[in-house]
């Protein structure tokens, strides 16, 4: 548990004194993370023993410590620390959060890059894909779902340990597939980083990082996340343009081969809905 829980959960419980420090933190958890143990008891109006006695009750070894685990909590941001009431964000709002990193994604993917990673995913005789996390993986199934439309043979992966475990298992006909918002994913990168050691090729779809550094092929992208919390981060449609222009120079690459699998599923899909009018293509 964080220090900020704890401090929540035991504030009821604790001494008169550690109260005051606790909510004197809770305040201003940036301020009390630098303050030094003196001028954090003459603020909160204790003494220096009640700031070594509310160390203990928290579970924390010393003062020096706690200013750590503060420290800690004040990176994550103050607009996850404030207890202020948020408005709520009106829908206008949502469109134009994923039209503002639409557009600053807009032209970072080359056509030379994207049409490079194509002929990669082509050529190859099994893609992995990669990505872990509540977004990648849903990307990476996304990519699995777009290619298999295409003739190309992928499969989706998103556990650490099979990633690890099919990609010691490629050769160099095979190519791993990356995708992280983050462009730090550690297990990502060590998967693909093992694939490497057996001749597989790399494509990376994340920002700039220790992933695309690692790359064979990298297709940047760029986030930007918002000060409204309270809303999915609108950077995962730049992963999710940057997976349709992938697909989209893979199917164009392939366009004979690609149309009459396209065919195919419009005919069986429209026979299902009874439909022949310009529905999504299984989407």
């Amino acid at each position: 548990m964080d220090i900020l829980a704890r401090i929540e959960q035991r504030l009821p419980h604790m001494r008169p004194a550690e109260q005051q420090v606790a909510q004197f933190i809770q305040q201003d958890v940036d301020l009390a993370s630098r303050l030094s143990i003196q001028d954090l008891a003459q603020q909160a109006m204790v003494s220096n023993a009640t700031i070594t006695r509310l160390a203990k009750t928290l579970d924390c070894q010393n003062v020096r410590d706690l200013k750590l685990q503060l420290a800690q909590s004040a990176a994550v941001g103050e607009r996850f620390n404030q207890d202020a009431q948020t408005e709520t964000q009106h829908i206008p709002e949502v469109y134009q959060s994923i039209h503002q990193i639409l557009q600053l994604n807009a032209g970072l993917i080359s056509t030379e890059v994207a049409q490079a990673a194509a002929q990669l995913i082509s050529g190859a005789a099994h893609c992995l894909v990669f990505g872990v996390g509540g977004g990648s993986t849903v990307f990476a199934q996304e990519c699995q779902h777009r290619f298999f439309r295409l003739s190309v043979r992928s499969n989706a992966y998103s556990d650490p340990m099979l990633m690890r475990m099919t990609a010691a298992n490629v050769d160099e006909q095979d190519v791993i597939l990356c995708l992280s918002l983050s462009g730090i994913s550690p297990d990502v990168l060590t998967s693909a980083n093992i694939a490497q050691e057996y001749g597989a090729k790399v494509i990376a779809i994340c920002p700039d990082g220790d992933l695309a550094r690692s790359a064979d092929i990298h297709l940047p992208i760029c986030t930007d996340e918002s000060d409204y919390i309270f809303k999915p981060s609108a950077s995962r449609y730049a992963m999710l343009a940057a997976i349709d222009i992938l697909a989209s120079e893979l199917a164009v690459l392939n366009q004979r081969k690609s149309r009459e699998k396209l065919r195919r599923l419009k005919l069986h899909l429209d026979e299902h809905r009874q439909s022949n009018g310009r529905m999504p293509l299984g989407d």
